[in-house]
């Protein structure tokens, strides 16, 4: 590995809590990865200006909203009308089952919810990041 694996850690829309990301930050630092925090009540915009800005290999998207159908797909296509395919999207937080299905059709890669543990995380990260090494 050239670097370590660059993950967006990213607080879309009016949420106001970010307790769950500060955890998988720390997470996915205490395994490795560089990870840059964007803080509360971001932008689809914002989240892809800056994950375009840090060369970023994943965004993940924390959640608790629930407008996860509207702000997680928007940033794909934000990345799809920059041209860029190869950074890893995924969420977690407080999204409904039957919505997951409707995500991974927009492009998140995986969904991971309340109790998911922070290494089957780090694990799907590691085994689907898209950058050749």
């Amino acid at each position: 590995m050239d670097r370590p694996i660059r993950v967006l850690v990213a607080k879309p829309g009016l949420d106001g809590h970010d307790r769950g990301a500060k955890v998988i930050a720390r997470a996915l630092r205490d395994a490795g990865m560089e990870v840059i925090y964007t803080g509360l009540r971001q932008t689809p915009e914002q989240i892809v200006s800056v994950s375009i800005q840090e060369d970023v290999d994943v965004i993940a998207i924390s959640i608790l909203s629930g407008a996860h159908n509207t702000l997680l797909p928007r940033v794909v296509h934000l990345l799809q009308e920059e041209k860029i395919d190869d950074i890893l999207v995924i969420g977690g937080g407080v999204i409904p089952d039957e919505d997951i299905p409707y995500l991974k059709e927009q492009g998140i890669a995986e969904i991971f919810t309340p109790g998911t543990p922070t290494t089957v995380t780090i694990s799907f990260i590691k085994d689907n990041i898209k950058r050749k090494y």
